[in-house]
């Protein structure tokens, strides 16, 4: 039988190809498709009975899986209160974001609680991991720590000490002899997740991975990996902000779009347990294109501010510059606007931005947009203490949005006097809180700025 030639993955969705094309069919990424050893022998058929494999019925019960807590609360919060045995997490996030520090941080105050812990990186030496932890005031902490790409003698040390929560900083980095490419090759990402998820649910050890991220700001490597695992991470922020976002993109132990919010600092990591207080702490005074959003990140409200500037444009073609939101959006609001308030931007430059590094990604976000928007062409400044939300549709009406209780309770306990939401809204109870609810955009644009 004649040896089967090597094969062809998309290292950003894992499909497979016969030969090398600059652009992937499945994916549509460009320059993602690399060259992947073929398995040596091809799999045989099986033979023989297995062994016949227990049933259940959907109304059995089972315990909640038991929880470790870190100390953490923002960490605890994002892995749904706690960590279970036996969980493999992944960590995904840019290079110099603070990934190490986080989780370093994070095996000390597990080993603090009880837990015995292992720290492996595969790209820095052990020197350098513990001048970080002597700069983080860690280095009295009960962690052991391995330098080491080699996942065979991994495995082997996992096995004979048998910690409970386990460290791979990154995965990337990891090389498993069994397969023919080099570390970091979707072959190697693939089999070395596996063996290592195997060995987190066969042993109930949790294993947590750093994974490096492409510049799209996905993690590198199959897709599949991501599958593999019970959480996926996400550690996002920007290098000029302070403020570094934990986020779950899936949970099976947890609600996914859960954030922790944390403050960089020169000692490490340091928790915010107001984010909302936080974001709005330079809000002084009333500004043109100010407009403070009332939001949900996962089940926590985030009161974030959102800032707009509307100026003449000297090109041919007006900029449209968006930070923290989606530009697909802002081109929608802006249509909204011009086609059923007869309020046109055309031949102005518009740029949003999401004030702390934040990124906002829910459609309730659409009514602050326009007020900010409005605000900043008008010259008019929303007062001080107004907080405005709600989902506009192409028709121009205002559509209410999830949990708008707790937005309101939010933006009372931070001393708002205002609320702006779309009529039917279910605001409860708010005495201290004076809510208006608008029917549609034109009447918004009508009362807050006097035109429509």
């Amino acid at each position: 039988m004649a040896k089967p030639g090597p094969g062809f993955t998309c290292s950003a969705c894992g499909a497979p190809h016969r030969k090398w094309v600059g652009r992937c069919d499945a994916c549509g990424a460009w320059d993602s498709v690399i060259e992947e050893a073929p398995l040596s022998t091809a799999p045989r058929a099986l033979s023989g009975k297995g062994r016949r494999v227990a049933l259940s019925s959907l109304a059995a019960t089972t315990p909640p899986p038991p929880r470790t807590g870190s100390g953490m609360a923002e960490l605890d919060r994002v892995l749904g209160g706690g960590l279970v045995p036996a969980s493999a997490i992944l960590v995904g996030g840019d290079p110099g974001i603070g990934k190490s520090t986080l989780l370093l941080q994070a095996a000390a105050s597990f080993a603090r609680a009880g837990l015995k812990c292992l720290y492996v990186s595969g790209e820095e030496a052990a020197d350098q991991v513990r001048m970080r932890a002597r700069r983080l005031d860690l280095a009295q902490a009960p962690v052991m720590l391995a330098a080491e790409t080699n996942l065979r003698d991994i495995l082997t040390t996992m096995d004979a000490e048998r910690p409970d929560l386990v460290i791979i900083d990154s995965i990337q980095t990891m090389w498993l002899d069994t397969v023919e490419s080099a570390p970091g090759s979707v072959a190697q990402v693939r089999g070395a997740a596996h063996d290592l998820v195997s060995f987190a649910k066969r042993r109930g050890t949790a294993v947590v991975l750093v994974g490096h991220v492409t510049k799209d700001g996905q993690i590198a490597g199959p897709r599949v990996v991501e599958h593999m695992v019970d959480c996926v991470l996400y550690f996002e922020g920007e290098r000029g902000h302070q403020f570094r976002i934990l986020r779950a993109v899936k949970n099976r132990f947890g609600p996914a779009g859960e954030i922790g919010v944390f403050e960089m600092t020169g000692d490490g990591l340091a928790e915010v347990a107001n984010p909302s207080a936080l974001f709005l702490s330079e809000r002084d005074h009333p500004a043109p294109g100010s407009v403070v959003f009332a939001g949900m990140e996962g089940t926590r409200p985030m009161l974030t501010e959102i800032q707009a500037l509307v100026a003449a444009s000297p090109l041919g073609t007006p900029r449209r510059t968006v930070v923290g939101l989606d530009s697909a959006r802002l081109s929608t609001i802006l249509a909204v606007l011009e086609a059923r308030c007869g309020i046109p931007f055309a031949g102005l430059d518009v740029f949003l931005n999401v004030a702390g590094g934040m990124r906002v990604g829910e459609p309730a976000a659409d009514l602050a947009v326009a007020a900010a928007l409005l605000s900043a062409r008008e010259d008019i400044a929303v007062p001080n203490k107004t907080v405005i939300f709600g989902e506009i549709s192409l028709s121009g009406a205002l559509r209410p949005v999830g949990q708008t209780e707790n937005r309101l309770k939010e933006a009372q306990k931070l001393g708002f006097s205002h609320a702006i939401v779309p009529a039917r809204s279910k605001t409860g109870d708010k005495d201290a809180l004076r809510v208006r609810q608008m029917p549609d955009l034109t009447a918004f644009v009508g009362e807050m700025f006097g035109a429509g």
